[in-house]
């Protein structure tokens, strides 16, 4: 073994517990990556086969009737590969031990298993058979969620009829592997299902014999999307469309294909943060080893070692140093990523979903970490290589000292000998202390980025369930209704209020831009909903004129005062211009509404419904849910209490458990950045605190003089690490898809006093441990020392 491999291993020895912390951080960025990419891939990868294996179309369209001969003409559509035809209604579900109601999407499928597009994959049980009217196939999570399995059975309301369903298979499709109602944004998967029933029965049911009201094409590739839409809606308008859209706009597809952005942008964001602060350590840890072995590496020089031996040497410290942290970090990210893998896939409903991680994430990871690693190293290394001999042989010229702030402003006999030794010492060397200042707050800002999602999750959900939604049940018709069916259901039992609403599909234009919408016109005086921005505001709809959601209007470059273009997609189809009067940013959906009169009128129509928001009698709300079951003019009731209590078992578990992953990360390295520096300062100031030993301190006023100065630094780090994760926090609310969920910059105190906690604490216990290391300190051992 070579001098200065044996120099490496007692130098590698000698920083154990510094480089420990170093290859926890290393760790935690490479856990960080190799987790949430890998997530991403296997999600994506599972993604997209099972589009491909099932046939998942590329274009989807609604009507409201139209023969089965049309199929022909669409599949002559330029660019068309594939056209699939079907009958699809929304039906009131009576779910054994379910005292609400539930809704379903009932889908015709063919009575023989045959290739079809958003083809089933059987779980459970097996497809239907011919000549068997009430055999359906359910949805996996809708199973799931009530116990239901192939032999169990289940009554609905379909097209005003009572009919008993025998369940025979239990499945999944592409079309919903995020399996939410329309209009929703939480999934409810105990009263929302979807239900696969023959061609022939459905069409008898829904008097669509020989018709179809539903569409998917698949595309051949390389073909302008937009031209196909366009000439789908042109075919689709005689017959009732409601307008076409392709994959990027179809509910399922919408909200994977978001958490899969989200997963990207902080499988970049955090594991950056963590690998600067492992440049940032491993410059720390280097530099004062390099000082403190002047000496040493001139003797080595002087002995005929090159330059290139000596940068080698420490270079390879540095790689050894991160070496353990690697290996720590893969298995770690290998094991965090298989646990979030199987967590997304609580709601995320896939035939096969399988955690993997490819070669090229590990290697990519590993050369991330290697050259943070060489970042960090690279100026203390070319110091020690550019240190002439003669000029090491000399231990490193003390600093010139002057007199500082306390002594001008003379202060200094007001403080104790510590405390102006520490002031003293700081003043000094800020870029030293501004570094170390700066380390901790980056473990502020991880802290607080953690903390963060928790707060911004909280109150959507404070804002949605509490403030928008004030409402006990909403109903829906499965047509429009006259505007006094209202008394029918304030004579509902245990009702105590209603308001209706109208809702319409629309695109809405401006310029060259178009968007799909939902619009809803409402009451101005309603009670049970509300609408609320960002910042709490109550904000009323115009009596005239159009108010979007913000995002919305972004979307196609409209601002307040513009004149949009209004397509209602259903009914008689009218086309106005329309002034937009108001934007709202709310946190939830891209959104229309107008004044429900107003709406009326456009639409010239009389006073027409499409549902209505009631408030509900508690002690009646049983009565009233088999009410509401028994009538086939509802389509389906949605209930918030039950809609926030499937969030709370399925999305927030979810979301508490890998920000968890986040936090623990975080605890981590505020751990290792403030052990660091300890330790570096300990190992720097050694002989300067052995002599005031000798010269009668005791070991509690050094003590004081040493950890004074790391207290000093984490308080100064502190509110900087608040910053930076403040300036973070905007950064991830602008960066993540804000279609579906707008997250809100919320900061609670809990997210200060956590990350101030948690901070304060990895300082003690670090202090602690050096303190030990202090008060063991071998006198005559240290002032033997030439620093």
């Amino acid at each position: 073994m070579t001098a200065l491999n044996r120099k490496l291993i007692r130098d590698l020895w000698h920083l154990r517990g510094q480089i420990f912390a170093t290859a926890l951080v290393v760790g935690c960025g490479i856990a960080s990556f190799v987790a949430m990419r890998s997530v991403h891939e296997s999600l994506l990868a599972t993604r997209n086969a099972y589009y491909s294996a099932y046939r998942f179309a590329d274009v989807f369209a609604s009507l409201k009737r139209a023969p089965e001969s049309l199929a022909k003409r669409l599949a002559e559509i330029p660019g068309v590969a594939a056209v699939q035809t079907r009958v699809v209604a929304g039906i009131t579900i009576d779910v054994p031990d379910l005292p609400e109601p539930a809704q379903g999407r009932l889908i015709s499928i063919p009575e023989k298993d045959t290739q079809i597009l958003n083809d089933l994959d059987i779980l459970r049980g097996r497809y239907i058979e011919e000549n068997k009217p009430d055999e359906i196939i359910i949805s996996g999570s809708f199973s799931d969620a009530n116990k239901l399995n192939p032999g169990d059975s289940l009554s609905a309301i379909i097209n005003g009829r009572w009919r008993k369903l025998q369940i025979v298979g239990v499945a999944l499709s592409p079309e919903y592997i995020y399996e939410i109602r329309p209009g929703d944004v939480f999934p409810d998967p105990r009263r929302y299902g979807v239900l696969w029933m023959s061609r022939k029965s459905v069409a008898s049911a829904f008097q669509m014999d020989g018709a179809f009201n539903d569409v998917s094409l698949t595309l051949a590739p390389a073909v302008n999307i937009a031209d196909v839409i366009e000439r789908l809606d042109k075919s689709l308008e005689t017959y009732g469309g409601f307008g076409a859209f392709d994959r990027n706009d179809q509910y399922s597809h919408r909200f994977l294909d978001n958490e899969l952005g989200e997963l990207e942008v902080f499988g970049t964001v955090i594991p950056v943060i963590f690998l600067a602060v492992t440049a940032f350590l491993l410059n720390l840890i280097l530099s004062r080893l390099v000082n403190t072995e002047r000496e040493q590496i001139a003797v080595l020089k002087a002995f005929g070692y090159s330059n290139f031996d000596v940068g080698f040497h420490y270079l390879g410290l540095t790689f050894l140093s991160v070496t353990g942290g690697i290996i720590f970090g893969i298995l770690a990210g290998i094991w965090v990523g298989s646990g979030m893998t199987a967590l997304y896939g609580r709601f995320f409903k896939f035939p096969f979903l399988e955690f993997v991680v490819s070669t090229e994430i590990l290697l990519l990871g590993i050369l991330i970490s290697l050259g943070a690693a060489i970042i960090g190293a690279i100026g203390a290394v070319r110091k020690a290589v550019l240190l002439p001999p003669a000029e090491a042989m000399r231990p490193e010229p003390p600093a010139q000292f002057r007199s500082g702030i306390l002594e001008k402003l003379g202060m200094q006999k007001f403080l104790p000998t510590a405390v102006r030794i520490t002031i003293r010492n700081l003043a000094r060397h800020p870029i030293k202390a501004g570094l170390s200042a700066f380390g901790i707050s980056l473990a502020v800002a991880l802290l607080f980025i953690g903390f963060f999602f928790f707060d911004s999750v909280n109150r959507i959900v404070d804002i949605q369930f509490n403030r928008v939604i004030r409402f006990d049940a909403e109903v829906i018709f499965n047509d429009p209704r006259p505007g006094k069916t209202r008394f029918d259901l304030e004579k509902l039992p245990g009702v105590l209020r209603v308001e209706t609403f109208r809702v319409v599909p629309a695109r809405i234009r401006f310029e060259n831009r178009s968007r799909r919408i939902g619009l809803t016109g409402y009451e101005r005086d309603m009670q049970l909903r509300q609408i609320i921005d960002k910042e709490q505001n109550i904000v009323e709809i115009p009596f005239e004129g159009i108010m979007l959601t913000k995002t919305l209007a972004d979307s196609i470059g409209a601002k307040e005062g513009d004149q949009i273009t209004l397509e209602i997609t259903e009914g008689s189809r009218p086309i106005t211009k329309i002034r937009l009067e108001k934007t709202v940013d709310e946190l939830v959906g891209l959104l229309g509404y107008m004044e429900i009169g107003a709406l009326n009128r456009l639409l010239n129509e009389g006073d027409t419904i499409s549902g209505a928001e009631l408030l509900v009698d508690q002690l009646r709300a049983e009565e009233l849910y088999r009410k509401l079951k028994a009538t086939p003019e509802i389509r389906g009731v949605g209930l918030p209490a039950a809609a926030l209590q499937s969030f709370n078992e399925t999305v927030a578990q979810t979301i508490g458990t890998s920000t968890s992953f986040l936090i623990g990360f975080s605890v981590i390295i505020a751990f290792g950045v403030v052990y660091n520096g300890a330790r570096i300062a300990l190992s720097e100031r050694g002989r300067e605190l052995a002599s005031l030993r000798v010269l009668g301190f005791t070991r509690n006023e050094i003590s004081a003089i040493l950890l004074g100065e790391q207290g000093v630094l984490t308080a100064l780090g502190i509110p900087l690490g608040f910053l930076i994760g403040y300036s973070l926090c905007v950064l991830i609310t602008k960066v993540i898809d804000v279609e579906i969920v707008r997250l809100p910059l919320a900061l609670s105190a809990g997210t200060f006093i956590f990350s101030f906690a948690i901070i304060v604490t990895a300082s003690l216990l670090s202090g602690l441990l050096v303190a030990r290391r202090l008060r063991t300190l071998d006198l005559v051992e240290v002032l033997k020392t030439r620093e």
